[in-house]
C-alpha cells in the first residue's frame, strides 16, 4: 500500500541538480512539467544551469513536483528548522524513514503553529503511514491539512486518502479522492486527474461499488489514452485489472496486468513492480496456474519483504499461503496465513476476512471441520464489515456447506439467502 517513492539520485547537486531529480522521480519529462510563464524550454534552462527561477516559479514547480521549495533549492539558511525539514524531507525520500521520522518529530516540537509544523506534520505523517501505524498517520496528516483544500496538497491528499481506505474506512477516502478528481478533470491537470482516479477507483472498487468504479475508469481510460507518462498508463491499466479480479473476472484482468509490468518496467520502478507481479499472483492462482504464479510471488517477494510496511507483508504473506494450499502443503498455508492475521489488525476487513477464510478451508481439507467452521464464520463476520465482494460471496458458501455436513441445514440455509443478496448488490454471478 501507501509509500513515498525513494528519489535514485541521492545527492543532485544544487537547484538544476535536484529539479531534474526530482522531476524524473514524478515521472515527468519538461514539457509535461511546464505550465504558463514556465515553457519546456525554459525548465530545460534551469536544469542547465543558465536560468534561476523566480520565487514564483519556484514554489510552483515544488508543488507539481510534490516537494518543498527548500528541497529544490538547498538552501537551509541559519534557521535548525529549516535544516530539519530539508534533511527529513530528503531521508524520507531515500527511504530511510526511522530518520525522517525522528527529524520531523523535533520540527513538529518546536515550529509553533506555522507552515513549518505543518509541512513537519504531512512529512511525519508519511513516514509514520510508511511504518505500518496507519491510525496514527491518520491523526498527523488530519493536522497538518487542517482548513486546506485536499487538491491544494495532493501528496498530503494521497496519503490521508491510502490511510483511510487502508484500515476500511472508505467513505471518506472515497469523498477525498472524488474532490481531489473533479478538481483536476477536464483538461485542467491530466497527470493529476489520472493519479485520482485510480485511487478513487480502488476505493470504489473495495466498497463494492463496481458500476460506479467502472466508469471513473472508463472515463480515466478515455481521457488519458493519448498520454505517454508510463506512471499514469500504469495507474489506468492497474485500475482496471484491480477492478476485474475483484470482480472474479480474473481471465479479463491479467492482460491489464500484463500491461502494467510492461508499462512500469520502463520506469524502472522495482517497488512498484513488486506489487504488480503480487496482483499477477494472484490472478494465476484464480485461474489454477501454480507455477506462474509461484514465480511472480517469488520476485515480488524479493521487492515486498525488504521494503513493505507491515500490512503489505501480510497482504504477500496471503497470496504465499493460497500458492502453499494449491500446491498441497496445508500445514505451510496454515502457518503462513494465521502469521498474516496477527499483522492485519488494522486492515481492510477484506484482507482480514479472506486470510480466516483460507486457513478455514484448510482445515476443512484436513478433516478438523470443527475449527474449520469457527474460522469460517469469523470469515463471514469480518467480511461483512466491508461492501460486498467475492470473498464474502465464497465465505457465505464455504460456512454454509460445512453446516450443511454437520446437519445444521437451517443456519446453512440462511448463509445461503445471504450470499444471494450479497450477489445482487454486486451485480455479479456466484458461478
Amino acid at each position: 500500500m501507501p509509500r513515498v517513492p525513494a528519489l535514485h539520485v541521492r545527492d543532485p547537486a544544487g537547484l538544476p541538480g535536484r529539479l531534474k531529480a526530482a522531476r524524473q522521480e514524478a515521472g515527468l519529462n519538461q514539457a509535461e512539467l511546464a505550465f504558463p510563464g514556465c515553457s519546456a524550454a525554459y525548465i530545460s534552462r534551469i536544469e542547465s544551469g543558465d536560468r534561476v527561477p523566480s520565487l514564483q516559479v519556484l514554489r510552483e514547480l515544488a508543488r507539481r513536483l510534490g516537494v518543498s521549495e527548500a528541497y529544490l533549492t538547498g538552501e537551509v539558511g541559519t534557521s535548525d528548522v529549516a535544516t530539519k525539514l530539508v534533511d527529513a524531507e530528503i531521508a524520507l525520500r531515500l527511504g530511510q524513514i526511522g530518520d525522517a521520522e525522528a527529524l520531523y518529530r523535533e520540527v513538529v516540537e518546536v515550529g509553533g503553529n506555522g507552515t513549518a509544523r505543518a509541512e513537519a506534520l504531512e512529512g511525519l505523517g508519511c513516514a509514520v503511514l510508511q511504518l505500518g501505524r496507519t491510525r496514527e498517520a491518520i491523526e498527523l496528516l488530519e493536522q497538518a491539512l487542517g482548513d486546506s483544500s485536499p487538491p491544494d496538497r495532493p501528496r498530503l491528499a494521497e496519503s490521508l486518502g491510502r490511510a483511510y481506505a487502508t484500515i476500511g474506512e472508505l467513505a471518506p477516502a472515497i469523498a477525498l479522492f472524488r474532490e481531489c478528481t473533479e478538481r483536476f478533470a477536464h483538461g485542467r491537470d491530466v497527470l493529476q486527474y489520472i493519479r485520482f482516479a485510480a485511487l478513487l477507483s480502488y476505493a470504489l472498487t473495495d466498497a463494492g461499488e463496481f458500476s460506479e468504479a467502472e466508469r471513473v475508469v472508463g472515463e480515466a481510460l478515455d481521457g488519458g489514452r493519448t498520454i505517454a507518462d508510463p506512471y499514469a498508463r500504469a495507474r489506468l491499466y492497474w485500475s482496471q485489472s484491480r477492478l476485474l479480479l475483484e470482480q472474479g473476472r480474473s481471465a479479463l484482468a491479467e492482460p491489464y496486468a500484463q500491461k502494467t509490468l510492461e508499462t512500469l518496467r520502463v520506469t524502472g520502478d522495482t517497488y512498484a513492480l513488486g506489487h504488480a507481479q503480487q496482483v499477477l499472483a494472484e490472478i494465476c492462482l484464480d485461474l489454477g496456474r501454480v507455477e506462474d504464479a509461484a514465480r511472480a510471488l517469488e520476485e515480488a517477494d524479493a521487492i515486498i519483504s525488504s521494503a513493505g510496511t507491515p500490512i503489505e507483508i501480510a497482504h504477500l504473506r496471503i497470496d504465499q499461503a493460497r500458492l502453499e494450499a494449491a500446491r498441497g502443503d496445508g500445514e505451510e498455508a496454515a502457518r503462513l496465513a494465521l502469521g498474516a492475521v496477527e499483522d492485519l489488525d488494522d486492515a481492510l476487513p477484506l484482507d482480514r476476512g479472506r486470510a480466516y477464510l483460507l486457513v478455514s478451508e484448510i482445515l476443512a481439507e484436513a478433516g478438523d471441520s470443527e475449527r474449520a467452521l469457527d474460522l469460517g464464520r469469523q470469515a463471514v463476520e469480518v467480511l461483512e464489515q466491508g461492501g460486498p465482494s467475492r470473498y464474502l460471496i465464497e465465505a457465505y458458501r464455504h460456512a454454509a456447506e460445512l453446516l450443511r455436513a454437520r446437519g445444521d441445514v437451517d443456519e446453512a440455509l440462511d448463509l445461503l439467502e445471504r450470499a444471494v443478496g450479497a450477489q445482487e448488490r454486486a451485480r455479479r454471478s456466484l458461478g
